[in-house]
């Protein structure tokens, strides 16, 4: 028994499998429409799973840009820090998921 890659996943499955564990593809019953359409499929949901990490970090940008200006922490105190840092990996986080999905839509 040795382990393939699903055609449609590429995760790690056995070659005696009827359909992959992972994913449910049927291996032996699909076609190149079904494979094709998976794959696609799986695009679909990472490009979506992005989209909503960039507005998580964009509101978390935004949340700690809000509360450093408009509450009330004092530039010396932990609030103050913990809403710049919050700012920081909001931002950084929106930006890496920017770049995730520039280098998703060129494969």
């Amino acid at each position: 028994m040795a382990l393939t890659d699903c055609p449609s996943c590429n995760k790690k499955i056995s070659d005696k499998a009827k359909s992959c564990n992972h994913c449910g593809l049927a291996i032996g019953e699909s076609s190149s429409e079904d494979l094709v359409r998976k794959q696609n499929l799986n695009k679909f949901h990472k490009h979506h799973s992005i989209q909503n990490q960039s507005m998580v970090a964009m509101l978390m940008f935004i949340a700690g840009f809000a509360f450093m200006y408009w509450g009330t922490a004092q530039p010396d105190s932990i609030q103050y820090t913990a809403s710049i840092g919050c700012s920081v990996v909001g931002f950084v986080w929106y930006i890496i998921n920017r770049i995730r999905l520039l280098f998703l839509k060129k494969s």
